[in-house]
């Protein structure tokens, strides 16, 4: 391909660069659907689950400490209502999908249900993951969400009940494509051995992804409960998060739920997204490699100040893991997710890195405030330690948020199914000019 033309063609072209900012304004086109006080343009109504940042009074937007609430209910009750128990997500799943929290018989027979659907199907494994890897785990995941489709006997039935019924089958299978899909991409691009662990029926959902993920399949109870609360909190986050809205939106159509999942996976692949969580734990890394976990409060402001000039990691002017579209005094999730890295920093002997993350999030928010930004912290800040202590590989990251946000996209969908159904059809602006169409020969 001549790359040469291609790119000498784009850049003569005047239609990718004459759209002026003030044409937003003018015609009150709301840039990534954001109004001008940073809150969210309303696109639909919900019941599933609500995200707190702020409060409207008197027209103006007053920050408040954050909050997040599946089903009317704290985030923060559901976890510390947990208190050790296995099945902290099964709940969390239960809660978002069928609106209430189950009682003891109902939440066993769920998490039975889940147990039920853990495995894939005969030959799924060989035909569909060990022959085509792939160095990108959302990528794969995504391959193997469309793939689910030819062994559903009715896939394009999209019917609310039979819509629950396929989006719990793959909210339980997730577990196992994750494992897998990292297993056969270290297999065939990094050259290691091939371990594969089917999934135990007697294994909560948390305890199934550690023990399918780590080659000798141990693992203790005080990791299996962390990665059970991060799958908690990561379950969902409002209609508004750009993967629940894609998944809305693509469901909206009519299509199947295995086009409207993998959808929400390639969005939640994104940096700005799903895979800011990467991008966070890569920057802290940097940092401590840098100036040393021990470092003074005057090296942590001059790293800062390097990130801002671009001059540091990967030298895009963001710190990571700091501000949030939503939240603007702090992020629920963050504040959860720091108590439980304490504990386990303390059982694993690194509480120096704790610290060290603590002090960096204080410099760090007083810093960009005097720099003129407000900014909370956000559950990539902590999310990316928590991984790193649970010995799951970077690869893993996004696709554990996956296999937690599936209960969130499903309950949505459903939702949206029921209550709205109309396709959703946005509008744009034609801001160009109407030119007239000149014969070949005279171009």
């Amino acid at each position: 391909m001549n790359n040469f033309f291609i790119a000498q063609t784009f850049g003569k072209s005047s239609n990718y660069t004459d759209i002026q900012n003030n044409l937003f304004k003018e015609y009150n086109v709301k840039k990534g659907l954001r109004n001008e006080d940073g809150t969210g343009v309303r696109v639909g109504l919900t019941r599933v689950s609500d995200v707190v940042g702020y409060e409207i009074e008197d027209g103006k937007k007053i920050n408040v400490p954050g909050k997040l609430f599946y089903r009317g209910i704290e985030i923060s009750d559901l976890v510390n209502g947990k208190n050790g128990e296995r099945y902290g997500y099964e709940e969390t799943a239960f809660l978002l999908i069928f609106g209430y929290l189950p009682t003891k018989k109902e939440l066993n027979e769920f998490a039975g249900i889940l147990r039920h659907f853990y495995s894939l199907p005969d030959e799924f494994l060989d035909k569909h993951m060990l022959r085509s890897p792939s160095k990108n785990l959302m990528n794969s995941l995504q391959q193997s969400i469309l793939a689910l489709y030819n062994y559903d006997e009715d896939p394009d039935n999209i019917d609310p009940y039979q819509t629950l019924l396929k989006g719990i089958s793959i909210l339980a299978k997730l577990p196992s494509l994750a494992a897998y899909a990292y297993q056969c991409k270290i297999h065939y691009f990094d050259r290691e051995s091939l371990v594969i662990h089917y999934p135990k029926s007697e294994y909560s959902f948390a305890e199934n992804l550690l023990y399918m993920l780590r080659r000798d399949g141990k693992f203790t109870k005080q990791e299996a409960d962390l990665l059970d609360v991060l799958l908690m909190i990561h379950a969902d986050h409002g209609g508004g998060n750009n993967s629940t809205f894609t998944n809305v939106v693509i469901s909206s159509t009519g299509t199947d739920i295995y086009s409207s999942i993998s959808a929400s996976i390639g969005s939640l692949k994104g940096p700005k997204h799903g895979g800011a969580n990467n991008r966070c734990h890569g920057m802290l890394e940097a940092v401590k490699n840098e100036i040393g976990v021990k470092a003074t409060e005057e090296q942590m402001k001059s790293v800062l100040q390097r990130i801002l000039d671009k001059n540091f990691y990967d030298n895009s002017g963001l710190v990571y893991g700091l501000g949030h579209a939503v939240y603007t005094v702090s992020d629920p999730r963050a504040d959860l997710l720091k108590v439980c890295c304490e504990k386990l920093a303390k059982q694993t002997k690194r509480e120096d890195e704790y610290d060290f993350l603590v002090k960096f999030e204080q410099v760090a928010k007083s810093y960009l405030e005097g720099s003129g930004k407000t900014l909370s912290n956000n559950v990539d800040f902590y999310s990316g330690f928590a991984y790193n202590m649970l010995q799951i590989p970077e690869d893993m990251y996004t696709p554990l948020f996956v296999c937690a946000r599936m209960a969130g996209w499903l309950a949505h969908n459903i939702e949206n199914k029921l209550y709205d159904g109309k396709i959703m059809r946005p509008a744009t602006k034609y801001v160009g000019e109407t030119v007239n169409y000149q014969k070949r020969e005279e171009r």
